[in-house]
């Protein structure tokens, strides 16, 4: 999580449950780093001790997370039978979710705190997840947006930044700053790509906390509405430069090697499957929000030894590292790093020991009405008046 350069505090969602804190000072925030945030969440229990596997898992994950390159070895192991079902958005694993249906999600923050505000997950016993240990790497335990009053709701997969990428033959000097992706005189207008997302409300906050400091936005998930309107005025300054927005990877790689677009969002792996070395990347001045994604155990889950299974399975430095290869993002086990020089490679790309690179991302969480930036004489936008701004963006 992140303890910005251009501001302070940590991040955090749910929608529209109306989220009260339960504790909390005037003084401080309201979130950080080690599971500081106070809310009133369902009081489900924590599994204490393991029994014997049952024969199946059902997992929802993203795709790439979970494929029979290591879940077949997995199922010879330990007798559990792995049934996925890839999810393309973070609204559809909460839906889901909330089937019933499925043990296991590998969600991102801008759901985490949704299924954990809704009783739809449990807390975890890290204690029976061995995996979990020191190799971990600390800017990926008891972060806020799956670490409440103290509790364990997600182990941590994998982690990743929404980078500015430009086509270095276009814009032939490197960015510093989001500016030509934000600004209406932008040389680039018209050329400009766009994350398509209620969450991407949160990069125009990021953006306006460094020039926009007046706003008071300490923390780009809350926002009150003030701040959340201003937001809402630079998306739509934005949208005149815009040429294309995407939430599918494919159709943003095909977007920078047609030439539609030239500059703007990007994840590290989706410009380096475009194969081209004209296409470079930059985490600006201003930071950036990200993503960081976990395995959460659904808190009915009908097979909840074979999901404590998978999380430690899957937490080991080599199948972690192989999932964290297979999508394209940081591993969250360091230790894979050092198992091969392909490996330490990976690592080295995406960044996976940097915590210096990684304190420059606030990592996607969606908004509750809480404000966990610690103020508590102002209501903070949710996730639903986040939703309803978001369809005003494009007209």
């Amino acid at each position: 999580m992140r303890k910005k350069i251009l501001a302070v505090t940590a991040m955090a969602a749910v929608a529209v449950l109306g989220l009260s804190a339960c504790s909390g000072s005037t003084d401080e925030p309201a979130a950080g780093g080690d599971g500081q945030l106070q809310i009133d969440v369902p009081d489900i229990p924590m599994i204490e001790e393991l029994g014997d596997n049952e024969s199946e898992v059902n997992i929802i994950a993203w795709s790439g997370f979970v494929e029979p390159a290591w879940s077949d070895a997995f199922t010879e192991q330990t007798g559990c039978t792995v049934n996925r079902r890839v999810a393309g958005t973070s609204d559809e694993m909460v839906q889901l979710m909330r089937t019933g249906d499925y043990d296991l999600v590998s969600a991102s923050g801008d759901a985490s705190l949704r299924l954990i505000a809704g009783g739809d997950v449990q807390p975890l016993n890290l204690e029976l997840i061995p995996n979990f240990g020191d190799d971990i790497v600390e800017g990926m335990k008891g972060q806020i947006y799956d670490t409440i009053n103290g509790k364990s709701y997600g182990i941590p997969i994998g982690r990743g930044a929404n980078i500015l990428q430009y086509d270095s033959e276009v814009v032939t000097e490197e960015p510093t700053s989001w500016d030509i992706a934000w600004e209406a005189d932008s040389p680039y207008a018209g050329k400009i790509t766009a994350y398509d997302a209620p969450i991407y409300i949160a990069d125009a906050a990021v953006y306006l906390m460094a020039h926009e400091p007046d706003l008071g936005i300490t923390n780009p998930y809350a926002l009150d509405q003030k701040q959340l309107d201003a937001a809402i005025d630079l998306l739509k300054q934005q949208n005149e430069i815009v040429s294309e927005y995407w939430s599918d990877p494919a159709a943003q790689i095909t977007s920078f090697v047609g030439g539609t677009t030239v500059a703007g969002t990007s994840w590290e792996v989706l410009r380096k499957l475009t194969g081209e070395e004209k296409f470079k990347s930059v985490l600006p001045e201003e930071g950036s929000t990200g993503w960081s994604d976990a395995w959460m155990l659904a808190a009915e889950s009908k097979n909840p030894n074979c999901a404590y299974a998978w999380m430690d399975y899957a937490s080991s430095p080599e199948v972690n590292g192989a999932i964290a290869m297979n999508f394209g993002m940081a591993p969250a086990n360091a230790a894979f790093c050092d198992t091969s020089d392909e490996a330490k490679a990976h690592c080295d790309y995406y960044n996976a020991t940097n915590e210096e690179y990684f304190e420059k991302v606030w990592f996607w969480t969606t908004p509750i009405e809480q404000c966990i930036d610690g103020r508590t004489d102002v209501t903070c936008t949710n996730f639903q008046q986040w939703t309803d701004a978001w369809l005003t963006v494009k007209g």
